[in-house]
């Protein structure tokens, strides 16, 4: 097990130094295509945020609520 793990590092090593030397394409720039797969996941990451920032709130106000509300709804059901 030992020897396989440093044969697995030493493949990774040399696989990202050839990865390193390869040509790549200079100023091929950005498709529209790709423009709207990133606004998609924008998207997807921006409705999101919505439901977690209820939730925050609902959690920064219960927080801050203290004892004393719930001592008072307490005391108003019995």
């Amino acid at each position: 097990m030992k020897n396989t793990m440093r044969g697995l590092g030493w493949m990774v090593v040399f696989g990202a130094s050839a990865a390193y030397a390869a040509p790549g394409s200079e100023g091929a720039g950005v498709s529209y295509l790709g423009y709207l797969f990133l606004g998609f996941f924008a998207l997807i990451i921006v409705s999101q945020l919505v439901p977690a920032c209820l939730l925050f709130y609902g959690m920064v106000k219960g927080v801050f609520a203290g004892r004393g509300d719930k001592a008072e709804a307490g005391g108003a059901s019995k």
